[in-house]
């Protein structure tokens, strides 16, 4: 064989920090695994090794500082090559956007202050699945290549191992698939390097073999480095050099060879693991979400009042977030125990971030100027959103007085009705209310007794019907399903027939569902025990249908508002069936179907076949109506905390719920005389969202009802006092409705700087202005379609506000 081209002898140790043990036993699997590594090196001066993960490191520099330090003098003389820069190797296709972007903040960060480099190659090989916008945040946090394992070649034909991975926004990586495994068995590892050398008469130069014990750690073995430099010296094999990723890529940067370009995501593998153990995968987006409405409430009550911004706090929460989204945990793959785990890690995050959240506000709260008026009860209510907000506001009360109403700052009064108090004594009431709100700003609302009280006109309501101004809702009375949803202003019915049905599938397929695409085996469907209105008034209506299948009930709450456009559907299951699944089906009276949905920080248009895809939080249908050619019509289907779904033809289903056993995989067959414990078994609660329009999505704001259905006001009653805040007020402003502010926060480096993260939405370049007033800073920005943009911003007036990279370097 030709001794022109090289094996790049890849030593690692694949470490799933949590799989089929729990963290405890996988720091200990670290720490053997990085002393057997440092024990290598003195053995061999040939020997290099490649890893990954901050969280590992941060593991050990606490643990064993001597053992820290070895590893410091390794990676400076070039033998301990850094890969990764992120926090973890995450699961790529639940967590958000900006997720991402903390894993590569705090990696680099973390690999930066402590051994004085940064990766500069991006590293996944076990994650099931990588989002199509990982390419620009690669970028965008100092990496220029990727190195991935699955999907494999089996599941998804690239021309090609080694290819240029490309984002929407036109962002490139250099990205190398492993043609087969990233571990090896202690001994001997010939036969797998036989298997790699054959691949390289397909390459230009030579591909990378990994080598060394992994899943539970251990590292290349004095037998594997034997191996190594035995076949090396055998004319039948190519040259064998121990090396690293990066050195890798850059012999393809200089050969200068044409790659083939793969735009998108990459999938499918494993795809039960974009649905599966739904506890863990709505905590991660509850925890997410928090933390960044505490952020950008934190910076506008800072600027505002002057409170502490609590950086440390939030920055620990962030990185118990990140080690959770590892790629077994957050996609369900893990044994059992592991999940009380991580919904103790859950829970820290969500504390630390709420503490955070409720300090802004009642500072803020505290800071307005409320004049006193007897028997007068004040509301505050702050949007956490970056953009102009309608939506529901529910506030728990004492019982209010007869005669009360609700009033704006300027004394209109509002629409409000009761509904169902969370206290089952007497004495407590409900409120709701739909507010109208500034973007990351504040409203006060008051209750006041009126003798002459303006009425408003209730929801329109029937049996099993509800409508406002923009559509009907009718619900079929003996099924539950939704019998019609008909557009008011042209007659556009949207669905072809019965819709939002819970359907179960059968699925007996491995916890991962390893080689299975479509899930479409339909065994039964909910049925309705009970369909009635429960709540009614001026602001919105509410019906609640029960429905039971086998051992299991689902009570879904369809709400329609006298002043909202969308309907909003809260939904509890009780399952307790096993090896299936629960979707919702929602058949569409289109003679067209664009599906488009949402992924990390972007979008992505995939064809209707039926496959299971991941998603964030939102879905759309659009097409042309039958009769009505000429105009276009959409269905966007949000969601608070759910993560996958399919569209087979003109069918679209949001994915609920899978129920296979833990920590099952092919070709272990569960055996009949032992006892199993099932998957997302017992109560949840999510919400999700049906939102008609007409035209695109792209022109129908769905990404900013999307983010309200996540990121919901805070309501907080206040009393009388003087402040030097007006009773309504807003820290910033963007002009342009295709770009979303993200993140408003400090920067790391304790400067005192904000850090300001934007989007654009719709795919569509754009000139914005971003405007905060009190800092006298109005931004222009030029967009390109999907282009995520980070800014620089002094604390305080005064100074000049920067681009910057994700780094905020």
């Amino acid at each position: 064989m030709e001794k022109d081209k090289k094996l790049y002898m890849i030593g690692n140790a694949h470490i799933d920090v949590v799989w089929l043990w729990q963290w405890q036993e996988g720091l200990q699997e670290v720490k053997a695994t990085f002393k057997s590594v440092l024990d290598r090196m003195k053995e061999y001066d040939d020997f290099i090794f490649t890893g990954s993960s901050a969280a590992y490191y941060e593991w050990v520099e606490e643990n064993d500082p001597s053992m820290f330090e070895e590893i410091r003098s390794r990676v400076k003389e070039g033998r301990w090559v850094i890969v990764g820069g992120w926090w973890t190797e995450p699961d790529c296709n639940a967590p958000c956007g900006e997720s991402f972007v903390r894993q590569g903040l705090y990696g680099q960060r973390y690999f930066e202050e402590k051994f004085g480099v940064k990766a500069v190659c991006g590293y996944n090989v076990d994650s099931f699945g990588h989002n199509g916008n990982l390419p620009q945040i690669l970028k965008k946090c100092g990496m220029d290549s990727y190195v991935f394992m699955r999907p494999g070649r089996h599941e998804k034909g690239i021309a090609g191992e080694n290819f240029v991975w490309k984002s929407a926004d036109g962002s490139a990586v250099n990205a190398f698939r492993l043609p087969f495994e990233y571990c090896t068995w202690p001994d001997q590892i010939e036969e797998h390097v036989r298997r790699c050398a054959g691949e390289i008469k397909n390459s230009d130069g030579g591909i990378m073999c990994f080598y060394g014990v992994g899943n539970h750690g251990g590292g290349p073995t004095k037998k594997n480095i034997d191996s190594i430099h035995r076949m090396n010296a055998r004319p039948d094999m190519p040259e064998l050099q121990l090396s690293s990723p990066n050195e890798y890529f850059e012999d393809v940067k200089k050969r200068g060879r044409d790659l083939p370009v793969v735009c998108g995501g990459l999938f499918h593998h494993s795809s039960g693991c974009y649905s599966v153990e739904s506890r863990v995968k709505a905590l991660n987006r509850a925890a997410e979400m928090r933390l960044l409405m505490a952020e950008r409430v934190s910076v506008m009550a800072g600027l505002l009042t002057g409170i502490r911004y609590p950086a440390e706090e939030y920055q620990k929460a962030w990185k118990s977030v990140l080690f959770n989204q590892f790629h077994d945990i957050l996609a369900g793959t893990s044994l059992r125990e592991s999940y009380e785990d991580a919904a103790e890690d859950y829970g820290y995050a969500l504390h630390a971030a709420g503490r955070g959240l409720n300090s802004a506000v009642q500072s803020l709260s505290w800071q307005i100027n409320i004049p006193m008026e007897e028997g007068m009860k004040p509301l505050v209510v702050v949007n956490p959103n970056a953009f102009n907000t309608k939506a529901e506001v529910q506030a728990e009360s004492w019982t209010l007085k007869e005669g009360t109403v609700l009033l704006d700052e300027n004394g209109n009064q509002i629409p409000c009705q009761l509904v169902q108090s969370s206290a089952a004594l007497q004495g407590r009431c409900r409120i709701c209310f739909v507010a109208d709100l500034p973007s990351l700003g504040w409203r006060t609302y008051r209750f006041a007794v009126r003798e002459k009280a303006e009425t408003f006109p209730e929801v329109a309501v029937s049996e099993c019907s509800a409508e406002n101004r923009w559509f009907k809702l009718t619900l079929d009375p003996e099924t539950g399903y939704i019998a019609s949803l008909l557009k008011k202003n042209d007659g556009t019915e949207y669905f072809s027939g019965l819709a939002a049905v819970p359907v179960v599938i059968r699925d007996e397929s491995d916890t991962w569902s390893h080689a299975v695409r479509i899930f479409d085996e339909v065994i039964g469907r909910f049925k309705a025990v009970s369909v009635r209105t429960v709540e009614n008034g001026p602001v919105k209506s509410v019906i609640r249908v029960t429905s039971v299948w086998g051992n299991s009930r689902i009570i879904q709450d369809f709400s329609v508002f006298q002043d909202l456009d969308y309907i909003a559907v809260k939904t509890t299951v009780d399952w307790h069936e096993k090896q299936a699944m629960l979707k919702l089906q929602f058949p569409m009276n289109m003679n067209y179907i664009r599906t488009s949905w949402e992924i990390p920080y972007g979008m992505e248009q995939r064809e209707p076949d039926g496959e299971e895809y991941p998603m964030q939080m939102w879905l759309d249908l659009e097409g042309t109506n039958p009769g009505m050619e000429t105009s276009m019509n959409g269905l966007s289907i949000l969601n608070d905390g759910k993560f996958a779904g399919s569209a087979a033809g003109k069918t679209a289903s949001l994915t609920v719920l899978r129920s296979p056993v833990y920590t099952h995989h092919e070709p272990y067959q569960l055996q009949e005389n032992l006892e199993y414990v099932y998957i997302d078994q017992g109560t949840q609660t999510f919400t999700y969202g049906l939102y008609p329009h007409d035209g695109s999505w792209e022109n129908a704001a769905t990404v900013r009802r999307a983010k309200v259905m996540n990121c919901r006001p805070i309501a907080l009653f206040e009393t009388y006092h003087e402040g030097r805040l007006e009773q309504t007020g807003s820290l910033m402003e963007v002009n342009q409705e295709n770009i979303v502010v993200e993140v408003l926060k400090k920067a790391e480096d304790g400067s005192g700087d904000l850090i300001l993260r934007a989007y654009e939405t719709a795919g569509r370049a754009v000139k914005a202005e971003l405007t905060i007033g009190v800092l006298e800073q109005t931004i222009e920005a030029d967009f390109q379609p999907f282009e995520i943009k980070t800014l620089r911003l002094p604390g305080q007036k005064g100074g000049e506000a920067v681009w910057t990279d994700m780094l905020e370097e």
